[in-house]
């Protein structure tokens, strides 16, 4: 908006208001007194437009942009600490019993008992918050000695951790609360209210699924894979509560009886063939091949809620595989025995299962 003060516009403006008596020329008096002057007005515009645009939600970042939002109570979601599951055995691989609040570590992570979900079977609260939590597999060493443990692993992601809300998630969250009001349990409401859960990436909302006052919400994990059972029944319970089905209890409307569900994976194997360049075997661009399927397949689930049905397209398929250094070409390309693109339902998702490559 104030790009075009500069400082020589704004130095010519303050001259030509100098009677032309006066000696301007650069070097004189005049002129030696009010360029320091216009330089300094030159850095405020500069200042000002910055300003000006952090006071816009489009244009804002950082903590003019959560300022902004908090304005119409959407808060920037805050990092949050994985939760795994945790099983724990003892010298002849029994499983044993543990004390709630007895920490262990794998590498440079700690974990934490909260809540036991089974004999020796208990949910491990990350202590760093972030997606850090969610990366290390296998044994944990116990912080404090345990007399009857022989073991610990670490194996399911119950929660996934995230990382601090980016910018971008933020000012979309800003937009649904603005453009699409949340009013006594409509959609948007339901999305809003779900979609705003810790561990929850994103949802869909059947309307009347079965019957009048049935309502079914399906979501999606933060990591973008299926949500973990424990996941779903927390959301269960804040939503609706299962002993309590449209009484109220929960945030969902009295009379409205909410059924919680998480996504399906569908496996997608895939088959094809392909052409390498003369210095490329195909042991060097497997795994280059299955990174680039994957990522193609995290995209469809990133936009899964923001879809009807997703679609698993052949020719991205090829496309993906022709991005890898080393690849031709690709040719009779098939899914799950198919050649042609597969049509998920709207509570299904796509995930990697083999990639067999010949040439």
């Amino acid at each position: 908006m104030y790009e075009h003060q500069t400082y020589e516009t704004i130095l010519k403006r303050m001259l030509d208001r100098v009677s032309n008596h006066i000696d301007k020329r650069e070097g004189s008096l005049i002129f030696n007194a009010l360029a320091p002057a216009a330089a300094e007005l030159a850095q405020m515009y500069m200042e000002l437009d910055i300003h000006y645009n952090l006071s816009f939600a489009d244009t804002a970042s950082g903590t003019e942009l959560t300022r902004r939002c908090a304005e119409f109570g959407v808060n920037r979601k805050p990092a949050t600490k994985a939760r795994r599951k945790g099983e724990f055995f003892n010298s002849s691989n029994h499983p044993v019993e543990i004390s709630l609040g007895s920490r262990f570590s794998i590498g440079q992570v700690t974990y934490v008992a909260i809540q036991a979900l089974a004999t020796g079977v208990y949910i491990m609260e990350c202590e760093q918050a972030g997606t850090v939590g969610n990366q290390q597999f296998g044994t944990m060493l116990p912080i404090r000695f345990h007399p009857e443990l022989a073991r610990a692993e670490l194996t399911d992601i119950l929660v996934s951790g995230e990382e601090e809300e980016t910018d971008d998630m933020l000012r979309k969250r800003y937009y649904e609360a603005v453009n699409e009001p949340a009013f006594g349990g409509n959609v948007s409401d339901y999305k809003q209210k779900i979609n705003g859960i810790e561990g929850v990436g994103g949802s869909k909302v059947f309307p009347t699924w079965n019957g009048g006052g049935t309502v079914k919400c399906t979501l999606i994990a933060s990591d973008w894979n299926e949500p973990s059972s424990v996941l779903v029944q927390e959301v269960q319970t804040l939503i609706d509560p299962v002993q309590a089905q449209g009484q109220g209890i929960g945030i969902a409307p009295i009379g409205h009886t909410v059924t919680i569900a998480g996504v399906s994976g569908v496996t997608m194997d895939v088959e094809t063939t392909i052409i390498c360049e003369s210095n490329t075997t195909l042991s060097q661009v497997q795994p280059l091949i299955e990174e680039a399927i994957e990522s193609y397949l995290l995209q469809l689930r990133k936009n899964w809620a923001n879809e009807e049905q997703l679609v698993v397209r052949i020719a991205f398929i090829d496309a993906a595989i022709l991005s890898v250094p080393g690849v031709i070409d690709v040719s009779t390309t098939t899914m799950n025995g198919s050649s042609t693109n597969i049509l998920l339902t709207p509570e299904e998702i796509p995930k990697l299962g083999t990639v067999a490559l010949q040439t």
